[in-house]
């Protein structure tokens, strides 16, 4: 059964509108409207209250700027979840934060919590872990937790966001490396996680400009992702976000990559609700296995 996993209007985040191909959204105190093409319906709210928007995002050829009373790169920090983000206005329209992904860090953090007041010892692996929300979810539910992205704009964030939410002392490795490489090494000393993570994306480079090809790459790196699970693993989540798969694909690959581990496995939608009104804007997929 698909699942559909709704995140709302909070103080730090909410979609105030979307339509004609953008969404307008609060951070913090800041109002941001940005591409989205999902939202190909009309908008709601009056182009007035589009135009108040504190920085617009205009895409120009393969990137874009922010333009208004935001810069580009410009920083700011918002508190979302408990947690503290340090945001930015990059070129690639993102800011640092992806909120849709807060139901999949409470679950996340759930069931780590629930292993941890056991007495067991939870090791987490995150990869593709961009600015660390899951990182931050499981080291605050206890888990020792191993963050790899090949970026190291991203990772700094990350370390910035544990520090800032007052996670510093919890344990937390940071690793800026292509994670196909990174997984290798990992097996060949023997490693093992209980929890891994991941949100792959669609194409992209590695360290060394090594190339990722989710649709070459993905089924094959998760069945090497199997040698590196501990002999008792607790969950797997998979994420994708501006893919052109389906939830019924990441949950097949997902079945292949755990057939004999004797869990059961979840997979769905996440979406955003505007704050007005009842109207979902798809915001990315998931798979998940669980003991």
């Amino acid at each position: 059964m698909e699942n559909i996993l709704i995140t709302e209007k909070s103080e730090g985040y909410e979609l105030l509108d979307s339509g004609d191909g953008q969404k307008l959204e609060r951070f913090g105190d800041k109002v941001l409207a940005r591409p989205d093409p999902q939202a190909i319906w009309k908008k709601k709210l009056s182009e007035e209250k589009w135009s108040e928007a504190y920085s617009v995002y205009i895409r120009e050829g393969e990137t874009g700027k922010w333009k208004g009373k935001g810069k580009t790169l410009e920083e700011f920090q918002i508190k979302f979840e408990d947690f503290v983000f340090n945001l930015k206005l990059t070129p690639a329209k993102h800011v640092g934060l992806f909120p849709e992904q807060s139901q999949n860090w409470k679950w996340l953090e759930n069931k780590i919590a629930e292993k941890i007041k056991e007495g067991k010892t939870i090791s987490v692996l995150n990869l593709f872990a961009h600015t660390g929300g899951a990182t931050l979810a499981c080291a605050r539910a206890g888990a020792e937790v191993c963050h790899v992205d090949a970026s190291k704009f991203p990772v700094d964030h990350a370390h910035r966001n544990v520090d800032d939410s007052g996670l510093g002392d919890k344990k937390v490795r940071f690793i800026v490396d292509d994670v196909r490489k990174f997984v290798e090494r990992e097996i060949k000393r023997g490693v093992k996680y209980d929890v891994i993570v991941m949100d792959p994306p669609v194409y992209g480079k590695g360290t060394n400009d090594k190339v990722w090809k989710i649709e070459e790459d993905l089924s094959p790196f998760l069945l090497r992702l199997k040698e590196v699970l501990s002999d008792e693993p607790q969950a797997i989540l998979i994420n994708g976000y501006a893919s052109i798969y389906s939830p019924i694909t990441y949950k097949n690959l997902l079945e292949a990559m755990t057939k004999d581990l004797n869990g059961k496995i979840s997979y769905g939608e996440l979406v955003i609700k505007e704050s007005e009104g009842e109207r979902l804007l798809p915001a990315g997929i998931f798979a998940r296995f669980e003991k």
